[in-house]
């Protein structure tokens, strides 16, 4: 009868030099190991309305009312920018992750 020899058991990993162990392999792990991040809300919808709303001339394309002698068509395009700030915070608040 022939011996049956067993194996050798796998060697440890082969360190590399400096002592270390080799880095492991696969892909790098991301920022904080995260899952990816979806962006898909229909709270960013909220985002077109200060982009269109300016193009909407028939709201704004007036003499009057006039504010401190400033024609409406003018004090409305100023208006628009509190407009964009709300909806950018709006959706901000709205869409971020909590945790």
């Amino acid at each position: 009868m022939a011996s049956a020899e067993s194996p050798a058991p796998d060697p440890a990993p082969a360190e590399s030099a400096g002592g270390r162990p080799p880095p492991p392999v696969g892909p790098p792990p991301g920022p904080g190991d995260r899952p990816a991040r979806s962006d898909r809300s229909l709270w960013n919808l909220l985002l077109a309305v200060p982009a269109v709303v300016p193009l909407l001339t028939f709201l704004f394309n007036h003499d009057r009312p006039r504010l401190a002698g400033v024609p409406a068509f003018y004090w409305t395009q100023f208006a628009f920018i509190p407009l964009g700030v709300a909806c950018t915070i709006a959706v901000y608040r709205l869409t971020r992750k909590r945790g």
